[in-house]
């Protein structure tokens, strides 16, 4: 299973490095037709660029779940032992499960409801857009299987004060 997380690990890595530079085109494209005459203003870069930063965020937020770099509000006191950074540790990785499963439900939903719409100036298929919150909660829940192993590591290792008494 650890094999399996880090090589997606790897590959979310490789695709937001891709989509970042790939947003590059249409905004490019946007900057040099507003300010220039010799390009035509393109509607689609407008609406390519959206869809390529919905997906680097989506990208990114499950990479900050893998790498413990998402959004954290210190809420919860600060650990002094293992075990209670272990509690708090699977406190914040619960929440964050939580939110991974309203996520694949209602993304799930948000997805079938896009099969049925195209965009407006592309025509794509708004689930191809959709479809990355559900991906997003399903990472999110498959790197938590890793976090809460790690947790409950913490949570039964004994305290030093304890095991040196």
């Amino acid at each position: 299973m650890k094999c399996f997380i880090e090589g997606y690990y790897r590959f979310l890595k490789r695709l937001l490095t891709v989509l970042m530079g790939l947003i590059i085109v249409p905004v490019t494209l946007q900057i040099i037709s507003r300010y220039t005459g010799f390009i035509p203003r393109y509607i689609w870069t407008e609406e390519a660029a959206r869809f390529c930063f919905v997906w680097i965020i989506m990208i990114g937020a499950m990479i900050a779940v893998k790498e413990d770099t998402h959004f954290d509000v210190d809420i919860l006191p600060h650990a002094k032992t293992k075990q209670s950074q272990g509690i708090r540790n699977l406190i914040v990785h619960l929440s964050i499960g939580i939110m991974g499963g309203f996520f694949c439900y209602y993304g799930f939903k948000f997805t079938q409801f896009g099969m049925i719409q195209n965009s407006e100036m592309s025509g794509i298929n708004m689930a191809t857009i959709n479809i990355s919150f559900p991906i997003a909660g399903l990472t999110w829940l498959i790197f938590l299987v890793e976090k809460f192993m790690d947790d409950f590591k913490l949570i039964r290792q004994p305290d030093e004060a304890e095991a040196t008494g």
